[in-house]
């Protein structure tokens, strides 16, 4: 495990010479690719975001794509399309290990909903045929928060497909001095080099199913997802899914976190980031008050009513 753990501390320190102050982010990123999750980044704009996602492209040495979302981009533009002409299958930009879809909640639902079988499942059907998507598959996508103009929410099936939903958050005043003073030259961004080949990816994938994780750290995250269903608070709580992906979330974190197995902690600080964008607060119930903020504060008080399991 050694050299596993290494490797991806490797991976977090080529992605933090760009993102700067924000390793706890960058951790979470890399425990869903080595997961099999995939990201959104909800934040306020020039935050970081997009530079995040193509940080993690350039590190790895695989196919990226960059799919960047506007109000009149088509499902084909995402998908691609069968030429009759050429008899023959022109697949779009969701055929890439890493697919970064910038500013998401900018196109329009029918075109937002072309990422849902691919995400799910990892396949394009188009006209009766199913093309599957390189292995591995990671979708890191970046939206405005809803209050900002010209954006739309995504469906609860789209999100649902989401591992998490993280923010970066303003960086400090030392931070963006830092952040600043570096590209007074030129940008880090452009020499960052990959540090993991694309095999090597495929090891650590399959390090993450030997993590061990006991039996109560299995019942203490169905209980918690089972927790946000039976709260009054919420209308609709979160699904089945959620549950799967908690877990082997866990199993990526512990990697990352240079552990061969899942601790109580992990679970209970990573619930917080796989529920709430799953959960649909109770009518009425957001009163001077945003949904993702109530949203937080139901997970807060599910995680304080589900006894946490000895370790």
């Amino acid at each position: 495990m050694t050299n596993h753990f290494d490797l991806i501390q490797a991976l977090v320190d080529n992605i933090g010479r760009v993102i700067v102050g924000k390793d706890g982010v960058v951790r979470l990123v890399v425990a869903a690719l080595l997961s099999r999750g995939h990201v959104l980044l909800e934040d306020k704009p020039g935050v970081g975001k997009t530079v995040l996602a193509r940080a993690l492209a350039k590190s790895v040495d695989c196919s990226f794509k960059r799919i960047q979302c506007t109000p009149d981009l088509l499902p084909v533009d995402i998908t691609g399309y069968f030429d009759y002409r050429a008899q023959a299958f022109k697949p779009g930009p969701v055929f890439a290990n890493l697919v970064l879809a910038d500013e998401l909640n900018r196109a329009t639902p029918r075109t937002q909903s072309a990422l849902l079988e691919a995400m799910g499942e990892r396949q394009v059907s188009l006209d009766g045929v199913t093309h599957s998507l390189p292995d591995p598959f990671f979708v890191i996508a970046t939206q405005n928060p809803v209050e900002h103009r010209g954006v739309n929410d995504l469906p609860e099936a789209q999100l649902d497909r989401f591992q998490m939903v993280l923010s970066l958050g303003y960086a400090t005043a030392e931070e963006e001095k830092r952040l600043t003073l570096a590209r007074q030259q030129s940008d880090p961004l452009e020499s960052l080099a990959p540090v993991m080949s694309v095999v090597q990816l495929r090891e650590l994938l399959a390090a993450v199913l030997e993590v061990r994780i006991n039996e109560h750290l299995v019942d203490y995250a169905v209980a918690l997802v089972r927790a946000t269903r039976e709260s009054r608070l919420l209308e609709i709580g979160a699904s089945t899914r959620s549950i799967l992906q908690l877990v082997r979330l866990a199993q990526g974190y512990a990697l990352v976190q240079r552990r061969a197995y899942v601790i109580p902690d992990d679970i209970k600080l990573l619930a917080q980031l796989v529920l709430p964008h799953r959960a649909t607060p109770a009518a009425a119930s957001t009163e001077n008050i945003s949904a993702t903020q109530w949203k937080q504060e139901c997970m807060g008080r599910v995680l304080a009513d589900v006894k946490v399991p000895d370790s």
